[in-house]
């Protein structure tokens, strides 16, 4: 570690020392948003470091219950999260190592908790598509699994919301996991979780599109001839935050120049995607959803998917008082951003806009794959129908909503390729649970070596990633626009 750390408890910002947290074992984690000390998930759910947990005590413990969010003083907003706070704890595992949690359910809603990123038994995925059992109102439910692979991973609601702008992905039920892997020397100085969230969504007809980014790109599955039929209604917001507090409101976050950060980025939007950038400075891309690239990239700033991670690294060595948050003005002013000071500078916060280039997985990548070549190609075309299920859209994969009953059977072991077709005038962020794939080519545009669990499929654009059928169960694919998700954009892989 570099640096001195005497700086007081950030709010908005969840900061961990890593060291701190290997010397415990992981058994006291600071969560400066609830201005609280919690042992994995909440103070009481795991053993301290010179004890042995109570035979009949979970080594983490969920309550899904009503909470409140105070973005700043004259905005305060109730949802549902974790642990009384959203976003919930950052749970802390060894890779490797099993633990049980134990979720409790004081709402009158059943509720699936889904653990993102995770390589786990469908059983306890946490999504009901999968046969992962519900969390049924005022109840407890237990159950175990084995953190991995080490990274950045996250947990969330994978309930459907349909019309409910209260439910699923919609409310605060969201938070950071940590696999630690034993691997990360932890040269830095601070360690930040950062989420990036929209609040209050709304139903529109007029939703602008302005944040996927992909609109000037070669575009080589845009039909031939467009459905002029007019949309349905989208979900939109207008309030935003990075973890619980608005720009604005909260302690910034206190740096020395010289100083290392590492942040891990979480885009846990139910509605978009997101270009984020911390004014003044460049940052060097480590990790895609939490699993290192082949070749880390300085940018000056990041395009970052519904329900993706990055991991960035930052060298702080420009002085002055600066702001991190989003790069469309609107957005950002409207609360997406944090204050980033140096000591010794006390003016007002500064935001100069980035250079405007487009993202490009494939510069993370290496020219050839360490992998064996795919066997067998999957073809997945996406479509929407304007207004197809009533007030709102129908999203097709390979011209049918889901279900899509045994149209999707994979064989054991078997390395696949799939081919996604986005004829959709949106940027999809597309996921497939209980796997990792390696992507392969974007928009003609090949790469290897690029391990991620969520890739964003580009306006009229063409994805293609392998991967092996290596995790026996039922597997979701869908894409993570909870509205999108809701609204047909799913299918069940199985295994034969």
């Amino acid at each position: 570690m570099r640096g001195s750390r005497h700086w007081p408890p950030l709010k908005g910002a969840i900061l961990v020392n890593r060291r701190s947290f290997l010397q415990l074992g992981g058994t006291v984690l600071a969560q400066a948003g609830a201005g609280r000390l919690l042992a994995g998930a909440q103070a009481t759910s795991r053993p301290a470091p010179s004890g042995a947990a109570p035979d009949n005590a979970a080594d983490y413990t969920l309550r899904i219950a009503p909470v409140t969010v105070e973005l700043d003083r004259s905005h305060i907003l109730s949802t549902i999260g974790y642990n009384g706070i959203a976003p919930g704890p950052v749970l802390r595992m060894r890779e490797g190592k099993p633990v049980s949690v134990e979720v409790i359910n004081d709402t009158d809603t059943p509720e699936l908790v889904h653990w993102h990123g995770m390589l786990i038994p469908s059983e306890v995925d946490g999504t009901e598509e999968e046969g992962s059992p519900v969390v049924a109102p005022h109840s407890r439910r237990r159950f175990g699994l084995t953190p991995g692979p080490a990274g950045s991973r996250w947990y969330h609601s994978h309930s459907m919301a349909m019309d409910d702008l209260h439910k699923g992905a919609y409310t605060g039920q969201f938070g950071f996991v940590y696999v630690d892997g034993g691997r990360d020397p932890g040269h830095y100085d601070q360690e930040l979780f950062l989420a990036l969230r929209d609040w209050e969504p709304f139903f529109t007809g007029t939703m602008d599109d302005e944040d996927d980014d992909t609109h000037e790109g070669p575009m080589p599955e845009k039909p031939d001839t467009l459905n002029t039929d007019p949309d349905g209604l989208e979900v939109g917001s207008m309030t935003y935050s990075i973890n619980d507090k608005a720009l604005g409101s909260g302690e910034p976050v206190r740096v020395r120049q010289g100083q290392r950060l590492l942040i891990h980025f979480l885009n846990a939007s139910a509605i978009e995607n997101r270009r984020i950038a911390l004014a003044g400075h460049k940052m060097k891309v480590i990790a895609l959803d939490g699993n290192p690239v082949p070749a880390p990239q300085m940018l000056d700033s990041i395009f970052i998917g519904a329900g993706e991670r990055i991991d960035v690294e930052i060298e702080m060595k420009n002085p002055g008082v600066w702001i991190l948050g989003s790069t469309e003005k609107p957005v950002r002013e409207s609360g997406l951003g944090m204050v980033v000071e140096y000591a010794d500078q006390h003016h007002p916060p500064q935001w100069t806009d980035p250079p405007r280039e487009p993202w490009d997985y494939t510069i993370f990548g290496t020219g050839t794959s360490n992998s064996a070549a795919p066997e067998q190609t999957i073809e997945l075309i996406f479509e929407k129908i304007p207004g197809g299920a009533g007030k709102f859209n129908l999203w097709l994969v390979n011209g049918k909503p889901y279900p899509h009953e045994r149209e999707f059977v994979l064989q054991r072991g078997v390395r696949y390729r799939l081919v996604m077709r986005n004829r959709t005038d949106d940027a999809h962020p597309m996921h497939l649970h209980r796997h990792l794939w390696e992507l392969a080519e974007i928009n003609g545009k090949k790469t290897a070596g690029v391990i991620k669990d969520t890739v964003v499929i580009p306006y009229y654009g063409r994805a293609v990633v392998d991967f092996t059928a290596d995790q026996p169960g039922l597997s979701l694919f869908h894409c993570h626009i909870q509205q999108h998700m809701d609204y047909g954009f799913k299918a069940l892989f199985r295994y034969a």
